[in-house]
């Protein structure tokens, strides 16, 4: 029991909290980088509206964040809320930046502003999601 308690403190900690916010975002980032990479194969080869390509970009985002989140929070038993908007928009942040230099330029705009909500909000819900399940068991 005092074992467990040790490992929570640890990782709830300022190191722990970056850690768990740094090791969410790239996870979240791998996997979008290759659900874009098969999302992008599938419109090679099949007919997929134009309008179906962004509600499709942001189920892969919203899947990516809470993937990275019940990752980042295996084992932390709090701070689901702020860790989870953290990996939220520091994902989005980092998806933009690479996403942008794999494009060629970086165009800011209010669909960025709206992303880095969207990001926080999708990673806060995530967070709180991943924390009370994993405190459950």
């Amino acid at each position: 029991m005092r074992a467990a308690k040790v490992i929570n403190k640890e990782k709830s900690g300022k190191g722990g909290f970056f850690k768990c916010l740094l090791k969410g975002s790239l996870m979240a980032l791998s996997i979008s980088l290759i659900a874009i990479c098969i999302f992008a194969f599938i419109l090679r080869f099949c007919d997929i509206s134009a309008g179906a390509i962004k509600p499709i970009n942001q189920v892969i985002k919203i899947a990516s964040i809470l993937i990275g989140s019940f990752f980042a929070l295996k084992g932390v038993k709090e701070m689901g809320l702020i860790t989870g908007f953290c990996i939220g928009i520091f994902y989005t942040a980092l998806s933009f930046l690479v996403f942008s230099i794999l494009n060629g330029g970086f165009n800011f705009n209010s669909t960025l502003v709206n992303d880095l909500i969207f990001g926080g909000i999708a990673g806060a819900i995530a967070g709180i999601i991943a924390v009370n399940i994993k405190g459950k068991r």
